[in-house]
């Protein structure tokens, strides 16, 4: 498995990987859109010409938010998920970002588990900020030592 920069070529699969995995799909275009946007980071999960999932992100002012993880149902808990999430920390931090956050649905343990894994810790809850159906939001983020920190 590598993790590579998404391309368009990708977005096509990954828009149908959107559908499988949440209720407010991104369209093609949306993702097609990222590709090219200097704020964004944007990364997929090949293993060959197989697409495994992807991620992205979004940073600014040396924050960082991730917008989306989404894996294929046959490739979860086999680190593919913690690759994009790890990837993704790792572009925070080339771009001296401070933390980066994320919003989870409580009642999606695994991914809680995963994020929490991962360092990310919860500080905060979006009341009612999901849909389809109604459920509030975790808040987790992962903070990065400052220079010179431990």
């Amino acid at each position: 498995m590598q993790i590579v920069k998404m391309e368009k070529e990708h977005c096509e699969i990954l828009a149908e990987l959107e559908k499988l995995c949440f209720s407010r799909p991104w369209s093609r275009k949306a993702l097609e859109d990222e590709v090219d946007n200097p704020r964004a980071y944007f990364v997929t999960a090949v293993d060959g010409d197989k697409i495994l999932g992807y991620g992205g992100m979004h940073c600014s002012h040396m924050e960082c938010y991730i917008d989306n993880i989404a894996v294929f149902g046959h490739h979860r808990r086999k680190g593919v998920g913690s690759a994009i999430v790890e990837a993704l920390a790792a572009e925070a931090r080339r771009q001296r970002a401070e933390f980066i956050s994320l919003e989870v649905r409580p009642s999606n343990r695994a991914a809680v588990g995963l994020y929490t894994k991962l360092g990310f810790a919860e500080e905060g809850r979006r009341r009612n900020f999901y849909n389809d159906p109604t459920e509030d939001a975790l808040i987790l983020t992962r903070r990065f030592p400052k220079e010179g920190e431990a």
